[in-house]
């Protein structure tokens, strides 16, 4: 245990999704959903976030991990979802708020939006790619979702920890 882990008011425990984007999503779905076999769990739109996804899913139950095969409403529009193809990672964290305050402390800046209802339904804010002056802390050309874990994934990983060789 390192001196940050004993201070870190939250926990990262484990991947929640990988969104990737193209100008036409038909081409991811073909490989992840016809060729790879990935279930389609859901759809999301949103204008706002000029965004059209299918929602599938790696793996089953509160473990499994989202694949989000997302395309622009608008190609020329912002945010533009498809590029970079791999739009952004996504991280369950036990203490949403908490992770927030205790990380924009340390300098990390977060993408505007602050902390809302993400297109699973699940409480999110997003890790910005770049850093500024102000907050120089980032994800260094990634974009990071931080995604409140509801307790059922709380406890498989808390017994996946505790569990032999865990």
């Amino acid at each position: 245990m390192t001196t940050a882990d004993a201070v870190r008011p939250f926990r990262v425990l484990g991947l929640q999704q990988i969104a990737i984007g193209a100008a036409d999503r038909q081409r991811l779905r073909g490989l992840w959903v016809e060729l790879l076999g990935l279930p389609v769990k859901g759809h999301f739109r949103s204008e706002r976030e000029n965004v059209d996804e299918e929602i599938c899913q790696l793996g089953a139950g509160p473990l499994a991990v989202e694949v989000d095969l997302m395309q622009p409403l608008d190609p020329e529009a912002r945010p533009a979802v498809h590029n970079p193809p791999l739009n952004h990672v996504g991280l369950w964290v036990d203490d949403l708020p908490q992770a927030v305050q205790w990380l924009g402390a340390k300098g990390v800046r977060f993408a505007p939006g602050g902390i809302r209802r993400g297109a699973a339904g699940f409480d999110i804010c997003f890790v910005h790619p770049k850093g500024n002056a102000q907050f120089p802390m980032s994800g260094e050309g990634v974009l990071i979702e931080l995604v409140q874990a509801p307790p059922e994934v709380c406890r498989a990983f808390a017994a996946l920890a505790t569990a032999p060789g865990g």
